[in-house]
């Protein structure tokens, strides 16, 4: 930033032993020294007297005045530099371009002086010319960079009347002061907090999963060393055994579902269907050794396949004939699979759709509803938490966070929550506050941006947006929760009609709130 030098010259610099020189420049000093013991009728004045600017978007204000000249403010033979300046504490931050006003004998003075001696005046391209018994307004307007964190600034003009370098600073003006409502702005983070009534809803969960097996033709019992039999029936095994076996779990419902082929006759099929889903279930019951009434909440039925699968199958391969099938299919869509498999028998390429279409395994799907039994003291949650968190609703997570001691402990328990619940705004925005303060700001950000519709999380990513200067997107997540903050941050983007009608909403004893009504005015 160029700095501007209020001394008009030294006299140190004028050459030893050029008189002539010598004489012009005592004459000239002589003349300024006179007109700055001369004081001024009427003050330097500014339009507006006084004012408050805030910075926008990016950082910065302007300085928009008009500096009031009064008649007779200068002798014929004076300079007058106003030297506008940002003022950081008590420490000047940086100067801008000069107002420099010469009345007429001073011009005529430094001209000659030019011309004799050489001189350099530091002001030649800021200086004009007037006449020193009228009076003048004089624009002046520039911007101005603040620096970061913007406290404690003001905006000022100090001037000179001397022009020998020795008398500066004459007078100063304060212009603006420079007030940043980011300095009122509050970074509390918001948490999600169980009602203190807490009750923990019934815990009912379902599953569904399958089995392709392979059977003998027309033969309804499973065994074990055909195909993948033994392998699948494991996966179911393993699948239900924590649903039937868990001491803290209680079944509500099993359903094993046979479905029954598309060829063939649909009766035929449907009866073999539904005896592959008992064969299935007997298996369950001798290899988990279920209770009576355990074994009664499972229940067997069959469905028909029917020809869909087969057409899928078709046109995943782009074989020709699928629009056949689906035109047999769309036409029969009323009729059964019989009808529909007897017209597409008659199709030309009916031995090649059967060896290459028709499903080889059949498949058994079973479906259930458990209910988790619930936990009703806190003594309990935190003990059953240490070996069966999966056993756990989000409410009884949550809960055992507010019942836990370090913020460590608070931690964990909100990943486990999410593991087990990974849509949890409430566990997501918790573990976001506890990054945010321990500076993990790219962590929090990253959970709070998936799940902007929980309010909490909506507030405080807009807090940290706002934090980390990202004016419009903070206004943007805040504004509908019209606080002061929002006032804030519609004050920091230029809205100022927008802050003025939230402030009014507010309570008047609301902190900080009458120093932004002063920013307003």
């Amino acid at each position: 930033m160029k700095k501007y030098k209020h001394t008009l010259y030294n006299i140190d610099s004028i050459q030893a032993g050029n008189l002539r020189s010598l004489f012009v420049a005592l004459f000239v000093l002589a003349s300024v020294l006179s007109s700055c013991a001369t004081r001024q009728t009427a003050p330097l004045k500014t339009l507006p007297s006084s004012q408050v600017l805030m910075p926008g978007v990016d950082d910065s204000v302007r300085i928009d005045v008009i500096f009031l000249l009064p008649e007779n403010y200068l002798t014929r033979r004076s300079r007058v530099v106003i030297t506008p300046q940002l003022v950081v504490g008590d420490s000047v931050y940086g100067e801008y371009p000069p107002v420099v006003l010469d009345a007429s004998i001073y011009r005529k003075k430094v001209e000659r002086l030019e011309v004799l001696d050489g001189f350099s005046d530091p002001y030649v391209q800021e200086a004009r010319m007037i006449d020193n018994r009228k009076s003048y307004e004089i624009p002046y307007t520039c911007p101005v960079i603040l620096p970061a964190g913007i406290t404690n600034v003001h905006l000022q003009a100090v001037v000179s009347t001397d022009g020998c370098g020795e008398c500066t600073g004459t007078d100063t003006l304060i212009l603006a002061e420079v007030a940043d409502p980011m300095n009122f702005f509050r970074s509390k983070m918001k948490q999600v907090r169980l009602n203190p009534d807490f009750v923990a809803p019934p815990k009912i969960r379902e599953g569904k999963g399958k089995a392709n097996l392979q059977f003998e033709i027309n033969r309804f019992d499973i065994k074990m060393d055909m195909g993948h039999n033994a392998t699948e029936m494991e996966k179911m095994l393993n699948r239900l055994r924590p649903v039937l076996n868990d001491s803290l779990s209680m079944l509500n419902k099993l359903e094993i579902v046979g479905v029954a082929s598309a060829d063939g006759s649909l009766a035929f099929n449907t009866t073999l269907a539904r005896n592959r889903a008992l064969s299935a279930k007997r298996w369950l019951s001798d290899k988990l050794h279920l209770p009576y009434e355990v074994h009664q909440l499972i229940t067997v039925k069959s469905r028909p396949e029917g020809w869909k699968p087969v057409l899928e199958a078709m046109r995943r391969a782009e074989d020709e004939d699928a629009s056949a099938v689906a035109s047999i299919l769309a036409q029969y869509s009323d009729k059964n699979d019989d009808v529909q498999e007897y017209h597409i028998r008659h199709l030309p390429a009916w031995n090649r759709i059967k060896d290459n279409y028709l499903q080889k395994d059949r498949v058994v799907e079973y479906l259930y509803t458990y209910t988790m039994k619930s936990f009703t003291t806190d003594t309990q949650l935190l003990s059953l938490y240490k070996t069966r968190p999966d056993a756990f609703s989000e409410e009884e997570l949550l809960r055992v966070s507010e019942l836990v001691k370090t913020e460590h402990e608070c931690e964990e328990v909100y990943r486990t929550t999410l593991r087990y619940f990974p849509e949890s705004g409430a566990a997501a925005n918790n573990l976001a506050v506890i990054y945010h303060r321990n500076r993990r700001t790219a962590e929090a950000v990253a959970l709070l941006e998936k799940h902007t519709d929980l309010p909490e999380a909506c507030y405080n990513l807009g807090v940290m947006k706002a934090e980390s200067g990202e004016w419009e997107e903070a206004y943007t997540l805040l504004a509908p929760f019209a606080d002061l903050n929002t006032a804030i941050l519609a004050l920091r983007t230029g809205r100022k009609a927008e802050a003025k009608k939230i402030i009014n909403s507010l309570p008047k004893d609301t902190k900080g709130i009458e120093q932004l009504r002063d920013m307003i005015r």
